[in-house]
């Protein structure tokens, strides 16, 4: 697997004036209060959103999100049955609330399984090629979490994975709770995959779990950028793909949104994971560039 590992660190500086200035003025720090701001109006032209403003219990907006069902592993050998309960996808507080739980089920499949949780998708309702893509998220933590915010090529069903092509805007396993990795993967003619990634890391004492993160892609021909808040930490292009590789990433994508519980790369939760877990999710908003 071909990777380009990047560890990004904030400024001192930054945390020195946001230390003084909590001495200074005596109060606690909210870091969910004050979401970044958005693209400047100037450069992208909002075409899709959901803001999840739906009454509290309510199910996601069946026009715009369809769920993925089933126990199957999804070729990670995840653990969780995905389902379309309320118990695992609803609205709550202006957020879209996707809670993993740790209970018997026997999934659609009539695979049983000892975890649930939700995998959203917009497929065949909404797909797009290339703009800005963003979500406003607090992830669930501990070992064997596995969130997501992603996307996948939409001829998936033609085509096949990894042909399709595949966009993960932020992942995270628990056991890296200050680590998010973004990602490409695509078809290759000389292993299984195509592959780039890198990850953005905070200093010690920081973990993503404990508020909301905005985690973005800007996207054009050629060339995908991935942020976290206002930080650009990865730009992977066209002309560095790996040999033997395809760039697949110029036609339409959909977006998805799950809580994976265990799997090849995060591990099975251990008797140190808290459930249920949650990830919440306060919009998420799709962009053209003007």
């Amino acid at each position: 697997m071909w990777s380009m590992p990047i560890s990004v660190r904030l400024p001192w500086v930054s945390a020195l004036i946001l230390l003084l200035s909590v001495f200074a003025c005596g109060c606690h720090v909210i870091r969910d209060a004050v979401p970044p701001p958005p693209p400047a109006a100037s450069d992208w032209n909002l075409v899709w959103s959901d803001e999840f403003s739906a009454p509290d219990g309510s199910a996601p907006d069946s026009s715009k999100w369809t769920y993925d069902r089933g126990g199957k592993g999804w070729g990670n050998r995840e653990l969780e049955c995905y389902t379309n309960r309320l118990q695992n996808t609803h609205i709550q507080g202006g957020n879209l609330v996707i809670t993993a739980q740790k209970e018997n089920f026997t999934c659609s499949d009539s695979v049983s399984s000892g975890y649930t949780s939700a995998r959203l998708k917009t497929q065949g309702l909404f797909s797009q090629a290339y703009g800005r893509f963003e979500a406003r998220i607090k992830i669930p933590a501990g070992q064997g979490m596995w969130p997501a915010f992603w996307m996948l090529g939409n001829n998936i069903t033609t085509s096949g994975w990894p042909a399709c092509g595949e966009i993960d805007i932020m992942e995270n396993i628990g056991k890296e709770p200050a680590t998010v990795h973004g990602s490409l993967h695509g078809p290759s003619t000389t292993s299984r995959t195509s592959d780039a990634s890198a990850r953005f890391s905070f200093p010690a004492g920081l973990n993503f779990a404990d508020a909301f993160h905005l985690y973005a892609v800007e996207w054009e021909p050629g060339v995908v950028r991935f942020y976290v808040d206002t930080n650009l930490y990865a730009t992977f292009t066209q002309s560095q793909w790996p040999a033997g590789g395809t760039w697949v990433f110029d036609h339409p994508f959909f977006i998805l949104l799950n809580v994976a519980v265990g799997g090849n790369w995060p591990g099975s939760p251990d008797n140190t994971t808290q459930f249920p877990q949650q990830m919440l999710v306060d919009y998420v908003r799709i962009y053209t560039k003007q």
